[in-house]
């Protein structure tokens, strides 16, 4: 005869992970780094070319409807991963949401299981040629382009959703 706690065993998996959100419910907020060298900085378009999504200053940060999509709520434009050979995928902001794996994992945002990307929540972020500001990329791997100054395994959150 089974231990009666054995059956919990079988639970233990589930209950660690953390829920994903995803299409069923969407979150508004405000999406930003939590460690060095993007640290409290705000993902936002560059000033100089709005499709190029940044983090930045909190002063210009923007508001993002997260669901299967994420989508600004100041240009209405849309947060898209471009396919590229390299680990890192560049992302664009566009008119439309063709990327719909987004998802929330807890707070932090990622791409879904399901997607053609799989669970993916690391980010690569560069040094942008305006001072202050980082360029972002999905890493699905752990190359980074040559000679720029980047930071690898990087993760993007709302504030705190405790």
């Amino acid at each position: 005869m089974l231990p009666y706690f054995l059956p919990a065993l079988f639970l233990l998996p589930s209950a660690l992970s953390a829920p994903v959100i995803n299409a069923a419910a969407a979150t508004v907020g405000k999406i930003r780094g939590v460690r060095d060298p993007i640290y409290h900085l705000y993902l936002q378009a560059n000033a100089k070319n709005q499709t190029i999504p940044v983090l930045g200053p909190e002063a210009s940060a923007e508001e993002f409807t997260i669901g299967s999509t994420i989508q600004s709520k100041k240009t209405s434009q849309y947060l898209n991963i471009v396919s590229a050979s390299t680990s890192y995928k560049p992302v664009v902001f566009g008119p439309t949401g063709e990327t719909t794996a987004w998802g929330l994992e807890g707070d932090t945002i990622i791409t879904t299981q399901g997607s053609s990307f799989g669970r993916q929540l690391n980010w690569l972020v560069c040094k942008s040629t305006d001072s202050g500001y980082y360029d972002l990329y999905l890493q699905t791997g752990s190359q980074t382009p040559s000679g720029r100054s980047c930071s690898n395994y990087q993760t993007i959150h709302l504030p705190c959703l405790c």
